[in-house]
């Protein structure tokens, strides 16, 4: 057995909410203390590509080879 210290006002709180249940203060506390929260499924996780999803499809890998034709187009040959 364990013995959890209160003040008072919390202790009386919690034997009038057992109450309202029509349960004992020990045996609400063993009522809330069986209710599993392991039984929910997980949130589900954001992945980058759900987060990324308003900007639209991204580029094909064409697409990208044209953009770095263009970006690179005469590097280097100024040297």
């Amino acid at each position: 057995m364990t013995m959890i210290e209160l003040p008072d006002n919390q202790a009386a709180a919690l034997k009038a909410k057992a109450a309202l249940q029509g349960l004992t203060l020990q045996a609400w506390l063993g009522k809330l203390a069986e209710e599993s929260t392991v039984d929910l499924p997980p949130k589900p996780l954001k992945t980058g590509r759900g987060m990324l999803a308003k900007y639209g499809p991204a580029p094909t890998a064409e697409e990208i080879d044209e953009n770095r034709k263009d970006m690179f187009h005469g590097f280097g040959e100024s040297f």
